[in-house]
C-alpha cells in the first residue's frame, strides 16, 4: 500500500531511490476502524495522514449538532492544519467513516522529510495548498450557495461517495436535515 502514498508524491515531485527509502522508513502505516477519530475534539493533531484505503469525515460539534465540512478519501490527505502546524488544541474533528489504512507523519517526522528529500518542502506546498484550496471551494459554497446547489456540487465532485455516506452525513455536509434533503433529491430526480 506504500506504493500508493509513494506514487502520489512522485506525481508531485522528483524523488531518488534514496530519498523514497527516506519516506518509506518516516511514514507509519495505521488502521482505523469504521468509527474510530483520526483526530477528537480538543486533541492537538500529531499527524498528516495518507489515505491508502478509507474514508475520514471532517465536522465540528456546534450545540450538539455534527456540522460535517470536508471529506478525505483514497488518495487524499487527511489532517487539521490549523492544529498541526502550531501544535494547538483543534475545536474540529476527523472521524473514519469506513475501515481505513491510513500513512501518518508526525510533525518532526515531516521536518526531517523536508530536510532530507530535496523537494521535499515543495511536496508539502504543493499538498497543503489542494487540502486548503478544498478546504475554501466547500466553506465559500457554504455560505453562497443555496442547499440544492451544494447537493448538485456534492454529486458532481464527489460522485462515488453518495454510495459511501450515509444520508446523515451528506445532509450534515449540505447544510440540511436529512428531511429536506430527501426533498432536494426528490425534486432533481423529478427534473431529469
Amino acid at each position: 500500500m506504500i506504493d500508493s502514498l509513494l506514487s502520489n508524491i512522485q506525481s508531485l515531485i522528483t524523488v531518488s531511490h534514496e530519498e523514497k527509502d527516506i519516506i518509506s522508513s518516516l511514514f507509519k502505516e495505521k488502521t482505523y476502524k469504521k468509527g474510530d477519530f483520526f483526530l477528537a475534539d480538543g486533541q492537538i493533531c500529531k499527524h498528516v495522514g495518507f489515505v491508502a484505503k478509507g474514508l475520514m469525515r471532517y465536522y465540528i460539534n456546534h450545540d450538539g449538532e455534527e456540522k460535517t465540512y470536508a471529506f478525505s478519501q483514497e488518495n487524499q490527505y487527511v489532517s487539521n492544519y490549523e492544529s498541526f502546524l502550531p501544535q494547538r488544541q483543534s475545536s474540529k474533528i476527523i472521524q473514519a467513516l469506513e475501515d481505513s489504512h491510513v500513512f501518518v507523519i508526525s510533525y518532526s517526522d515531516l521536518q526531517i522529510l523536508y530536510a532530507k528529500v530535496l523537494e521535499g518542502e515543495r511536496y508539502g506546498r504543493i499538498a497543503v495548498e489542494a487540502v486548503f484550496l478544498q478546504m475554501l471551494i466547500d466553506i465559500n459554497s457554504f455560505y453562497t450557495e443555496s442547499p440544492e446547489v451544494r447537493y448538485e456540487g456534492f454529486l458532481k465532485n464527489h460522485p462515488d461517495l453518495q454510495q459511501r455516506i450515509s444520508q446523515y452525513h451528506i445532509a450534515s455536509f449540505v447544510g440540511v436535515k436529512p428531511q429536506s434533503l430527501s426533498r432536494i433529491r426528490k425534486r432533481i430526480f423529478n427534473r431529469i
